[in-house]
C-alpha cells in the first residue's frame, strides 16, 4: 500500500493581496463626493403648501428655480417682521430683485435646457394673494412663464395619518 503523509500547513489557505485596497477606497470616496448633492437653500421663512387632489411631479429638478413665499421662522421674527418675505436661494429679496434672479438661473443652465427652465412657487397657505399677484408680474416681466405651484396631495396625506 501507499503511504500517505500528512500535511503540516506548508500549503495553506493563500493570502489575499490587499495592495489595492486603498485604490478602490478613494475611487469609491470621490464618486460618491462627486455624485452627492447636498441640500442648497435653507429655509428662512415657514412654508406648509396646500392640500390638493390632483398633481404632477416634478421630473428634472435641475431645470426648477424655486421661490419661496411665507412668514419668517419665529427666531428671525424680531428682525425681519411677521409680513410675508420672498426667499431666493439663501435670503430675503424684494419683487424687484425677481428679474435678476431669473436672469442668473438662466445663465447657469445649458443652451437647451434654457427653454425647459420652470419656476416653482412654494408659497404658505395663509400667504395673501397680493404678494403671489406681485410675484407673478415679475416673473411675466422676466419671461419665466412656465410656473408649478407647490402642493400636497391628499391622498398622499391620508395615507401617512
Amino acid at each position: 500500500m501507499g503511504k500517505f503523509e500528512r500535511s503540516t500547513g506548508k500549503g495553506g489557505v493563500a493570502k489575499i493581496n490587499t495592495a489595492s485596497l486603498p485604490d478602490i477606497v478613494f475611487m469609491l470616496l470621490f464618486f460618491f463626493m462627486t455624485t452627492t448633492v447636498m441640500r442648497e437653500v435653507e429655509l428662512k421663512i415657514g412654508v406648509v403648501v396646500p392640500e390638493a387632489t390632483q398633481g404632477k411631479k416634478l421630473e428634472k429638478k435641475s431645470l426648477a428655480s424655486f421661490v419661496y413665499i411665507g412668514k419668517p421662522l419665529p427666531n428671525l421674527r424680531a428682525t425681519f417682521g411677521s409680513e410675508p418675505k420672498i426667499q431666493l436661494n439663501d435670503s430675503f429679496k424684494e419683487v424687484n430683485d425677481i428679474q435678476d434672479f431669473i436672469a442668473q438661473e438662466r445663465e447657469s443652465l445649458d443652451e437647451a435646457d434654457k427653454s425647459k427652465m420652470l419656476v416653482s412657487l412654494k408659497i404658505d397657505r395663509n400667504t395673501k394673494m397680493g404678494v403671489v399677484i406681485d410675484v407673478k408680474q415679475a416673473l411675466r416681466r422676466a419671461n419665466a412663464l412656465k410656473i408649478m405651484y407647490a402642493n400636497r396631495n391628499v391622498d398622499e396625506i391620508s395615507d401617512v395619518r
